[in-house]
């Protein structure tokens, strides 16, 4: 070290060396029953961190989510979240944090959305899905990021929101706002949270194969896509891997990003514009 570095902060070190034991802290991810928040859960698990798992409407999806992760050898605690009940819903990141000992890693998940036109959408739908993707992301982020502060360790939080927090869709208005605005919250909280070791990154997904878009079922690969680069939707499983590296002690200096992982979908603005051969686009 020369004589003009200085060394950081305790609060800005790395994860690896947070915890005594070496191993990875306690992980809760919301909306974690299926599709992208339970291959996340799994992802986590696999990378040794213990999982509090959340369902919303099948208990026995999010009970065959835990056993996944205890098939792995990790622990893994279950419990409701009904993110349309704030701000009391968000008692659940603190039961967890007390069932698990503690939160090193929050993944807010848990998303809803809408196919209607604005013109047509009830003020009733539409704060369900703020309040689901926004409102509630938001209080699940405070209760965990003040733990985090607390132990004083450091953290992660990583929002999933869409490639529509950048993009609109027809049909999703309330979507596309709750997403945008999530994309904006994760900037702020990264630069607020900083000081305290704790990074917050979003990652943006385009089309993939979960009970969301209809696919969960079906191989991506088999899928055609001929709008998106790679030509097919993508896997949850893709989505998991790179929050499982913005998770890790190799992402310690990665804040306040947005990382879409849509097989090319967002570059593609200008070239579908000029290649659609039909107006049918107007409508979800």
């Amino acid at each position: 070290m020369t004589s003009t570095e200085t060394p950081a902060p305790d609060a800005l070190r790395d994860l690896r060396s947070a915890d005594p034991t070496g191993r990875p802290g306690p992980a809760l991810v919301t909306g974690s029953e299926s599709g992208i928040g339970r291959a996340t859960a799994v992802e986590l698990a696999r990378r040794g961190h213990d999982v509090g798992v959340t369902w919303y409407r099948d208990e026995a999806e999010g009970e065959r989510t835990a056993e996944e992760v205890r098939a792995l050898g990790r622990r893994a605690e279950l419990r409701h979240l009904d993110l349309t009940r704030l701000p009391g819903a968000a008692d659940v990141v603190d039961e967890l944090a007390e069932a698990l000992g503690g939160v090193e890693v929050l993944v807010n998940n848990a998303g809803t959305g809408t196919s209607t036109l604005l013109l047509d959408l009830a003020f009733e739908d539409w704060r369900e899905v703020v309040a689901t993707d926004l409102d509630g992301a938001f209080c699940c982020l405070q209760r965990a990021a003040r733990r985090m502060v607390a132990a004083g360790r450091g953290g992660r939080v990583v929002n999933i929101t869409s490639v529509h927090e950048h993009q609109p869709r027809v049909g999703a208005a309330p979507y596309c706002a709750a997403k945008g605005g999530l994309g904006l919250l994760t900037r702020t909280a990264a630069i607020e949270l900083a000081e305290h070791g704790i990074t917050v990154n979003s990652v943006a997904p385009g089309e993939i194969a979960t009970p969301m878009t209809g696919n969960e079922d079906v191989d991506p690969h088999g899928v055609q896509r001929p709008g998106v680069p790679l030509g097919r939707p993508g896997d949850a499983r893709e989505i998991a891997a790179v929050v499982g590296f913005l998770c890790s002690p190799e992402a310690s200096y990665v804040t306040g990003q947005s990382w879409a992982v849509d097989g090319g979908m967002l570059q593609m603005g200008p070239m579908a514009g000029s290649h659609l051969s039909s107006g049918d686009w107007r409508r979800p």
